[in-house]
């Protein structure tokens, strides 16, 4: 094992050697190389962190979300409705809802506007979202109006900014009390948006949610797993158009590493052929290569993972962020959990390493197994 040893620290010293002997060539690899690795490994940990926390916020999302239909769309649900829920077998408990929408105007931008009756609010009292406290430069104390759907503009007073583990959840989140919501909409006591179950055993879900189909056939169930697959494949497919976008880079690599797959050049034959000239055996030098292929393929690695890591989780994600996360005018502002993931790595390093070393070994294997001299005057 020492001597196993020794022979790799020498192959790896001449490795290097000849590696800075070509080092205008090598460094221009290196960069493209590292490039190529930081965009990947961008897209990939920027979706990764976005799917995680989609699923931190909605662990303790509703099992069961129930909507009323209306000629295929989303309508108000009456009251009643409420009653019959409450009586399938399996729902510990339902209520309904009262959540809409609200446009601004004055920063054109859409507010998402909820009741909040746990919060306790009084009428006049109103807690607002983070992003929408910077936009609007509002504090607790100050006062904020919207117009209601009857005209005559409804004044509250800002009783607090709302923090949350993440910014997806309240950036636009506007919470008032029930009479306000009404007040602010023009509805009904007995309408509201939708309804949400509490399931007594969460592996009955799907049963329930079939059970609440039954009994109000113009009802819509909505499992939390569904959701959470929405997120899932919308996350799929941005990641998808934002690899495709990166394909004419991927496609300048593959062509760069087909064409060291072609051959080598005649200065690197020529080496090849007086090594074996002077004693080296062909295992000898494509255990060479094979450092050489390793030292510049991991270090490109390490570098653009390095890089993507640090402009993900500590330089604001800008890169990739408007594509992946989408845009709104009161744009959430969280800080994305840093973790590695073994499984992320691996692949990445199956699409941009392997291939690299695999277009190193085949040429220096046919010029190992020609003859010497034919080596040295190619």
């Amino acid at each position: 094992m020492p001597v196993f040893i020794e022979q790799q620290k020498y192959l790896i010293d001449y490795t290097l050697a000849a590696l800075f002997r070509r080092k205008t060539r090598n460094l221009g690899l290196l960069l493209v190389y590292t490039l190529l690795v930081f965009l990947f490994a961008s897209v990939l940990l920027l979706s990764q962190g976005l799917r995680r926390e989609a699923a931190v916020l909605l662990q303790d999302a509703p099992e069961v979300i129930v909507q009323r239909l209306v000629a295929g769309r989303h309508d108000l649900l009456p009251a009643a409705w409420l009653d019959t829920l409450r009586q399938i077998r399996g729902v510990g408990e339902a209520r309904g809802r009262l959540w809409g929408y609200y446009y601004d105007a004055a920063v054109k931008a859409n507010y998402t506007v909820m009741a909040a009756p746990e919060r306790k609010l009084a009428d006049d009292r109103i807690l607002i979202g983070a992003a929408l406290a910077r936009v609007r430069q509002l504090g607790i104390g100050d006062g904020f109006s919207l117009r209601a759907a009857s005209g005559p503009p409804v004044l509250f007073k800002v009783a607090g900014v709302l923090e949350f583990s993440s910014e997806l959840l309240s950036a636009d989140l506007l919470l008032l009390s029930e009479t306000s919501f009404r007040t602010l909409f023009q509805l009904p006591p007995a309408l509201y948006t939708d309804a949400v179950l509490a399931v007594r055993n969460p592996r009955e879900a799907a049963m329930i949610a079939q059970k609440t189909a039954l009994a109000l056939p113009s009802s819509r169930p909505i499992l939390r797993s569904e959701i959470l697959r929405t997120y899932d494949t919308v996350f799929d497919w941005r990641e998808g158009i934002t690899f495709l976008c990166l394909g004419s880079l991927l496609l300048a690599f593959l062509i760069l590493a087909w064409d060291k797959a072609a051959g080598l050049s005649a200065e690197e034959k020529r080496e090849i052929g007086i090594l074996k000239a002077i004693g080296w055996e062909t295992g000898d030098i494509l255990r060479m290569k094979l450092w050489e292929g390793l030292l510049l393929s991991l270090s490109a690695f390490l570098a653009g993972y390095l890089l993507a890591w640090w402009q993900l989780f500590h330089g604001g994600a800008k890169l990739f962020s408007p594509l992946l996360k989408g845009w709104a005018v009161l744009y959430p502002d969280f800080q994305l959990t840093p973790t590695v993931d073994i499984t992320q790595i691996l692949i990445l390093l199956a699409v941009t390493v392997l291939p690299y070393i695999v277009a190193t070994l085949i040429p220096s294997w046919r010029a190992a197994i020609a003859d010497p001299d034919a080596a040295m005057r190619g």
